[in-house]
């Protein structure tokens, strides 16, 4: 039998109970009355490395997590929404632009807090930047000019990183976390 490392609330509604269904091996809520099983599934990210002339777009945080710190625009996947339409919203959401996604740069798995990035390259597709609700600023740097030691995430850092190395690369296979 399985164990979840973080235990997870368990759904509305008194006839819950955590316990590991018949043909499974891991811990669930399954209701008592009906047998209807929650299923608690990661969170999809969704996001992009945009370029400007040689310039990545970055957003600086106006929310929790890490307030004031430097960020990719992504986000929360929603439900029936396809991933590169998320990618593409989050952009619009966190910086006010529309970006045009040229290739999945990275799938990172971020299984501490139950989570997979799906990170895009794009590039903005016209030149206007401005900050949405949840960022204070957004800026493009320049490679020599990106604030490293106040990026918000890991994830950042790596897609930053890999991006630098694709940049000239029509064609590669998208990476995954550093080893």
């Amino acid at each position: 039998m399985s164990e979840r490392k973080h235990p997870v609330p368990p759904p509305p509604g008194p006839h819950f109970s955590l316990r590991v269904p018949d043909g499974d091996n891991v811990q669930r809520y399954v209701c008592g009355a009906c047998g209807h099983i929650h299923y608690t599934n990661p969170k999809i990210i969704v996001g992009a490395v945009v370029t400007h002339e040689r310039h990545i777009l970055l957003c600086r945080r106006a929310i929790e997590p890490r307030k004031n710190y430097w960020t990719l625009p992504a986000g929360f996947l929603e439900e029936h929404e396809a991933p590169e339409d998320g990618a593409r919203r989050e952009a619009r959401e966190e910086a006010c632009c529309e970006i045009a996604l040229d290739a999945l740069l990275a799938v990172y798995a971020v299984p501490h807090i139950s989570q997979v990035h799906l990170m895009y390259r794009a590039r903005l597709a016209a030149p206007r930047i401005a900050p949405g609700p949840e960022s204070l600023e957004v800026r493009l740097f320049a490679w020599d000019d990106i604030p490293w030691d106040t990026l918000a995430f890991p994830s950042v850092h790596w897609a930053l990183r890999h991006y630098r190395e694709t940049k000239d690369q029509t064609v590669f296979q998208p990476f995954t976390n550093p080893v």
